[in-house]
């Protein structure tokens, strides 16, 4: 931060302005004089990262010192200039009104010198103490955003890591996950176009995302023959792959520290997101809002993309019939909020759904 070296003495007596000058002859600070409130606002404007303190007189032509002191206020100034306003007409409402505009001291004329250097020397020094201790402080606040961004940076490149882990065992590309994450974004931002702003805020949203990419975690614990297998499951196959969304938890309670926001959207979507409206989902039967928002949300993100996506044991299904299916309950019921913003997110959906993961040609 550089150092305020320049002293502003506003005042329309002449006179007035030589005697504050020759209380600060000694050369410390650099003196700027102002004869009326318009050429105050002037050399405010022009040298604001300068002065150290300004010197108001009160009563003057064109502009009165609380004219520029409403100025200051308008431009940010008012907290980084202190103002000593000078008057030799005093009053109680004058006083107020300057006190509620941000002036730091009042001194009445005529002065004495002694105590005009000792109040101006201190009250310079405390607001240059407060600005360097804001701007310490928003340098510490800005490297904690760094550190947090890098944080979260890496966390969310475990995730990803972590959760590739169950589509490499699958024989899946990876991109899956990354489908996934877009999608709930999407519909997040459409539930909360279409249901409130308090629904999500952009950071719930980013946990929402990053959670979503574990919804499938528990499939690391799914036997190999049951995994890939390439033919229909019997029953038997089909209750033990079921239980990915058990296991998953139970994986995610192992490295669970303490109760938090991030924490609890992972277990939820890893749990919920096969629970279906109607209660005929697995594995707890939930039904209604009893299934958190963002669960269901990763559901029906999870049905669309298995639908449009091409696979080694199925075609791709059009978009038509995809919002077909999923609309008319072929692919479980969902609940008709859900359906709401899924049909307004649509544009959206397709839009970043590629020829290439349908199996067609560029």
């Amino acid at each position: 931060m550089e150092e305020r070296d320049t002293l502003l003495i506003v005042d329309d007596v002449k006179i007035n302005r030589e005697l504050l000058k020759d209380i600060f002859e000694d050369g410390e600070y650099k003196i700027l004089e102002a004869s009326n409130g318009e050429e105050a606002i002037e050399l405010l404007d022009a040298h604001k990262d300068e002065i150290a303190l300004l010197f108001l007189d009160l009563v003057m032509p064109k502009k009165n010192g609380l004219d520029v002191m409403h100025h200051m206020s308008l431009n940010n100034m008012i907290d980084t200039i202190p103002v000593i306003m000078i008057t030799g007409e005093a009053t109680v409402e004058s006083d107020v009104k300057t006190y509620e505009l941000g002036a730091a001291d009042i001194i009445y004329k005529p002065f004495e010198p002694a105590v005009v250097t000792r109040r101006a020397k201190n009250i310079i020094e405390l607001y240059q103490h407060r600005i360097s201790i804001e701007n310490e402080l928003e340098l510490r606040t800005q490297e904690l955003f760094e550190s947090k961004r890098q944080i979260e940076q890496n966390n969310r490149f475990l995730i990803n890591a972590l959760a590739s882990v169950v589509e490499f065992r699958s024989l899946e590309s990876g991109e899956h996950i990354q489908r996934v994450k877009k999608f709930t974004d999407i519909m997040l931002r459409h539930w909360r176009a279409l249901y409130g702003e308090k629904q999500f805020s952009d950071e719930q949203i980013e946990l929402i995302v990053d959670a979503s990419a574990l919804h499938d975690i528990g499939k690391i614990a799914i036997p190999d023959k049951i995994l890939l297998k390439p033919e229909r499951f019997n029953d038997e196959e089909y209750e033990e792959m079921k239980k990915h969304t058990i296991y998953g938890c139970k994986m995610l309670e192992k490295f669970k520290q303490e109760e938090n926001e991030f924490y609890n959207y992972c277990y939820d979507i890893c749990r919920y997101h096969h629970e279906r409206y109607d209660g005929r989902g697995y594995p707890d039967g939930l039904s209604g809002d009893n299934i958190p928002v963002w669960a269901q949300i990763v559901s029906i993100v999870d049905v669309y993309d298995a639908l449009v996506s091409r696979r080694v044991y199925k075609d791709s299904f059009s978009m038509e019939e995809t919002f077909r299916m999923i609309n008319d309950g072929e692919c479980g019921v969902f609940s008709p909020k859900l359906l709401k913003c899924f049909n307004d997110a649509r544009d959206d959906l397709i839009s970043n759904t590629t020829k290439e993961q349908m199996g067609e040609e560029e």
